[in-house]
């Protein structure tokens, strides 16, 4: 079952179940896929699919501090709350260990030597880091490995 059908699948489960705030939720993760398939046209496949979640997933992040330093924990709440359940359908995140080995081995595959070659490691981990891992946090520790 591809990860779309899942979340579907659990739109109709929170639909009977009568879950307003997890149908509320779990419609705007659906709208964010199909906007994209509409723009794109084409069927996203699962990694384009973690692509969207974790475009959802920052801009909550954003959203629910922005909420919390206004004062507004009622709508930071909410934000929380669609951040949890977008995690849940992103995989487990990579340890720091595996992290730094996925970066050590691009680094290697690419035989990047300095930060210009940056662009060829990240589009090597993006691959295989694509919703288990923060990129900008993956960016980072990229550059420390070359010592800016």
């Amino acid at each position: 079952m591809s990860l779309k059908d899942r979340i579907q699948d659990d739109m109709k489960n929170a639909m009977r179940a009568k879950e307003k705030e997890r149908l509320g939720a779990i419609r705007l993760i659906l709208a964010a896929i199909k906007q994209r398939e509409v723009d794109e046209r084409i069927e996203l496949n699962d990694s384009q699919v973690f692509g969207v979640l974790e475009k959802m997933l920052k801009q909550r992040r954003e959203s629910s501090a922005q909420f919390q330093n206004a004062g507004r924990d009622d709508l930071a709440a909410q934000e929380n709350f669609e951040i949890d359940l977008i995690q849940s359908y992103l995989p487990a995140p990579l340890a720091e260990a595996d992290l730094d080995a996925l970066v050590a081995d691009a680094i290697a595959a690419t035989g990047a030597q300095s930060v210009r070659d940056m662009g060829k490691v990240m589009a090597l981990i993006k691959d295989q880091a694509q919703g288990r891992a923060d990129m900008a946090a993956v960016s980072a520790r990229v550059k420390a490995r070359f010592g800016d």
